[in-house]
């Protein structure tokens, strides 16, 4: 059986709106597993958003426990969240988050400037990503000469960049149209399989889901089914 990455048990959210309690989430449990793609997939409001940044250490929960590769999150302090994150774990955001003001090469390279890397290996380093995603012939481009496409790929390669055990994708394609957000779910799935990489997606889209191994469906923050789908193989990323 596949080492367990991310164990949730018995995970609950409650928010106080006024004099009533919303439960974002209510008594969830599930495993992933190494090397997996697993979609946590929800329509607004349902909670998975919010599970998402419970799995990344983004929120505490009320109750329950998150244990990322035998480390219990939920009992870290910030400085130590902070610390986990950037040894573990690489984010892909709906919004790109990238730097207006860095080309493609000097985002990519940027978490590896907070770890204290040299520069010459960080960018040779991000130069290796870029290509991985399709993207070395845009290394000195700035974010507003690129596509929205072509922005989540440098994301997707700042993601890549720390080498990370899991990586986090909160609504990856939400900003792109549908032939890009198939490239772009068919280029996580290539990264997954090939580098055995652990990847948690957040979406409201089944036609995106449906190229996980894993869909874990959530209304109202309770899950309410888990299908299987696949597996690949693997080689390593260097």
């Amino acid at each position: 059986m596949d080492k367990v990455v991310i164990e949730v048990n018995d995970l609950y959210k409650i928010f106080k709106v006024g004099s009533s309690k919303v439960h974002a989430l209510d008594g969830v449990d599930f495993k992933v597993y190494e090397g997996e793609f697993c979609a946590i997939v929800g329509t607004s409001g349902s909670g998975k958003s919010t599970l998402l940044n419970m799995l990344a250490g983004l929120e505490k929960p009320t109750k329950g426990e998150v244990i990322i590769d035998g480390n219990h999150i939920e009992k870290m302090n910030e400085k130590k969240l902070v610390k986990f994150r950037r040894e573990n774990v690489g984010f892909i955001f709906q919004s790109f988050n990238l730097l207006g003001t860095m080309n493609a090469l000097e985002n990519v390279a940027l978490p590896l400037s907070f770890r204290g890397i040299p520069k010459p290996i960080r960018l040779r380093r991000a130069i290796k990503m870029l290509n991985l995603v399709g993207l070395k012939e845009h290394a000195m481009h700035k974010p507003n000469q690129m596509s929205g496409g072509q922005q989540q790929r440098v994301g997707m390669a700042r993601a890549l960049v720390v080498n990370p055990k899991i990586m986090f994708a909160d609504e990856p394609t939400g900003n792109l149209d549908s032939k890009t957000s198939k490239e772009m779910m068919e280029l996580m799935r290539d990264v997954v399989n090939r580098h055995h990489k652990t990847l948690v997606m957040v979406t409201h889209d089944d036609s995106l889901a449906a190229i996980a191994d894993r869909v874990i469906r959530i209304v109202d923050g309770k899950i309410v089914g888990i299908e299987h789908r696949r597996t690949e193989a693997v080689e390593e990323l260097g």
